[in-house]
């Protein structure tokens, strides 16, 4: 069996997608009915491949997508490029890592397509007017033409029966994120001049759902009222998004220009130090699809304070403390966070559902089963053929 795994966008960086995309990689690279797994990425992305280590393996190819960071250079190499790359590799799955415009009738193989969240339709905001209409019609457009649906979690799924026609949900499944355990940590703080003081951790992309504002604005009330130590900082790592200028903004209008910290473009082992070492990931969205901070920090054996949404609580469970953004949400938030770090750090947790052994034997009963139905089809569509054709001999 041979995949091509496709996950080009604009991000040099490691983001939620990425990690995605390397993750199935490595899962499928566990199973040895896995012949070979050939892995897309844009030019400006093999230096993060690379740094995941992933590319040591031999039954990984890695190819490069010539296109430029624009959205429409991307879209068109999705629709132009991807099939005949495909085809030209003799693939016999192509995962798409993410929603892109999809020409159906130029694969010869099945396509699969993962979904980690409706977006364009829970937040507009995200991407603003008159983008959202394109991310709409294209998110449309990519469910129709492909053969299945990944949904990474049942909250995504069950989204999805609100947000297109039934005949589209019917190819969606769930299959969760793969996310294990990280070994990698590194020896040295990433934080510029840290010298071991206390700070709290938000892993997020600077987005509408994120909250970050939010958080700021509870930050600077626990700081004001002498309510954490003198010393606590809040690290935020994510890219850049829409929402940068109105959270720096929002830094610069609490003074917390001391006490806030932005981050990107950290190594994963990096990522896993400042896990382990601080007083408790933050996560305040008002949607997500998944939660992947969430997953790695209960991994990593730490405090969690999250908004009650149903993505949280469906991986979550009852590890992480859960906060209701209704009403005086600023004020239960930062009472919730007091609460958490007056308590001892919890174990790190295991999470089998989420590993790649159960990840990867989802992902290839799936493809066996589209390579299956694919085959039956070209074979009814030559049996067809035939018959027409023996009709006109006689």
């Amino acid at each position: 069996m041979k995949i091509l795994l496709a996950a080009a966008s604009i991000s040099a960086q490691v983001s939620g997608v990425q990690r995605h995309a390397l993750n199935v990689a490595r899962s499928l690279l566990t199973r040895a009915e896995v012949e070979t797994v050939h892995l897309v990425v844009a030019p400006w992305q093999r230096e993060m491949v690379r740094d995941s280590g992933i590319e040591i393996n031999p039954r990984l190819i890695v190819h490069s997508a010539e296109m430029s960071k624009g959205a429409l250079s991307r879209n068109l190499w999705y629709y132009r490029q991807l099939p005949s790359l495909s085809a030209q590799v003799g693939v016999d799955v192509v995962h798409l890592a993410y929603p892109v415009g999809v020409n159906a009738r130029a694969f010869v193989c099945p396509t699969v397509v993962t979904l980690h969240d409706l977006y364009p339709y829970e937040i507009p905001a995200n991407f603003g007017f008159p983008k959202v209409i394109f991310n709409r019609l294209l998110l449309q457009q990519c469910l129709r033409n492909v053969d299945a649906i990944a949904c990474v979690s049942d909250t995504t799924l069950l989204k999805l029966n609100s947000y297109v026609p039934r005949r589209l949900a019917a190819k969606a499944l769930r299959i969760y994120n793969c996310i294990e355990a990280e070994s990698r940590c590194s020896t040295d703080s990433p934080i510029p001049k840290w010298r071991g003081e206390p700070f709290l951790l938000c892993v997020a992309q600077h987005r509408r759902n994120k909250n970050i504002s939010f958080l700021l604005r509870v930050f600077k009330s626990l700081v004001s009222r002498g309510l954490v130590d003198s010393a606590m900082r809040l690290v935020i790592v994510g890219i850049a998004g829409p929402e940068t200028s109105t959270i720096r903004r929002t830094i610069h209008q609490t003074g917390l220009e001391d006490n806030v910290l932005l981050m990107e473009g950290l190594l994963e082992s990096e990522l896993q130090w400042c896990y382990r070492n601080c007083a408790a990931l933050l996560a305040p969205s008002t949607t997500e699809g998944f939660g992947l901070p969430i997953v790695e920090a209960l991994l990593a054996g730490c405090r969690v304070v999250c908004s009650d949404i149903s993505a949280f609580r469906e991986i979550g469970g009852d590890r992480c403390r859960y906060v209701s953004l209704n009403g005086n949400a600023e004020r239960a938030f930062a009472v919730a966070i007091i609460d958490t770090l007056k308590q001892q750090p919890p174990p790190p947790v295991s999470l089998p559902v989420l590993s790649a052994s159960v990840i990867a034997e989802q992902y290839v009963r799936l493809y066996r089963k589209l390579i299956g139905s694919a085959g039956a089809e070209r074979a009814q569509t030559f049996s067809t053929s035939a018959s027409v054709s023996e009709r006109h001999l006689l």
